[in-house]
């Protein structure tokens, strides 16, 4: 992606909804994200529009298949669970397009300068779900505990996605939101995230200095916070939805670069 004026997570999240918002557009869009355009202001558009047609060149649309993919995964699993978080929710508009059943929370957690300005672009939007907008640092454990002031229910099971946030963090901090995530956790919830392996975090792309976290081997790391996670890469059946034409190597080619889109549930 190309650097603005702006730089940090925060413009990132205003790219992404300006991705969200050229891919409303188009007749055979993945998705519907009638708000994107709002949050993502004309400069976020006009990086956005490049990035998208060369990605779309390479057949690697990567961040809309990943939207379509987790939206996938909510509407599956979100009929008898009634609690969602969204860890690094930056511009997410979920809580307002996707249907949710009736009684469903929400909790969008961001830096207060993200969620500061969302909150202020959607003043009198109504969401679909009872919606919570929680300031926080995710590099802190504090957030857990407004969570749960919040309303959030320990006893209950919840859904918590955590879509383009974990590699932005350090590994130390990674640790304590998992570790967080493991202890508000019961069984039948579930988890989803996307990662990348060492090699794309080390790689070249022009926002890798932004990058921190990786992980190879997506099964049994997550599975050490009690998660059996199952793992598939953009392209693959299932996540590619006829537009992710580029293959990534099999897993087992060594020094090879991966991303994974990591679904799992807690079943202890």
């Amino acid at each position: 992606m190309s650097e603005s004026t702006e730089t940090g997570v925060s413009f990132t999240a205003k790219v992404m909804a300006a991705s969200r918002a050229i891919e409303t557009q188009r007749p055979d869009a993945l998705f519907a994200d009638p708000l994107a355009a709002q949050l993502a202001g004309q400069e976020a558009m006009e990086v956005a529009i490049l990035r998208l047609e060369e990605d779309e060149k390479l057949g690697r649309p990567y961040t809309l298949v990943r939207t379509r993919f987790f939206d996938d995964f909510l509407n599956k699993y979100s009929d008898n669970i009634r609690q969602i978080v969204f860890l690094g929710s930056g511009m997410d508009t979920r809580a307002f397009r996707l249907n949710w059943q009736p009684g469903t929370h929400i909790y969008e957690i961001d830096q207060p300068d993200v969620l500061l300005y969302k909150e202020s672009v959607l003043n009198g939007v109504i969401p679909n779900c009872t919606r919570h907008s929680i300031c926080a640092d995710l590099k802190e454990s504090f957030w857990s505990q407004l969570l749960l002031k919040e309303g959030f229910q320990t006893s209950e099971p919840a859904i918590w996605l955590l879509e383009g946030f974990l590699y932005y963090l350090d590994p130390i901090a990674v640790e304590n939101v998992l570790i967080n995530i493991q202890n508000l956790s019961v069984k039948g919830s579930y988890f989803g995230a996307d990662v990348i392996n060492t090699v794309i975090c080390n790689g070249a792309d022009e926002w890798a200095k932004y990058w921190q976290f990786s992980c190879d081997e997506p099964e049994s790391f997550f599975a050490a916070y009690d998660w059996n996670a199952s793992v598939i890469q953009p392209g693959e059946e299932r996540a590619s939805f006829g537009r992710y034409t580029y293959q990534f190597p099999a897993r087992n080619v060594p020094d090879a670069p991966h991303i994974f889109f990591v679904l799992a549930v807690k079943e202890d």
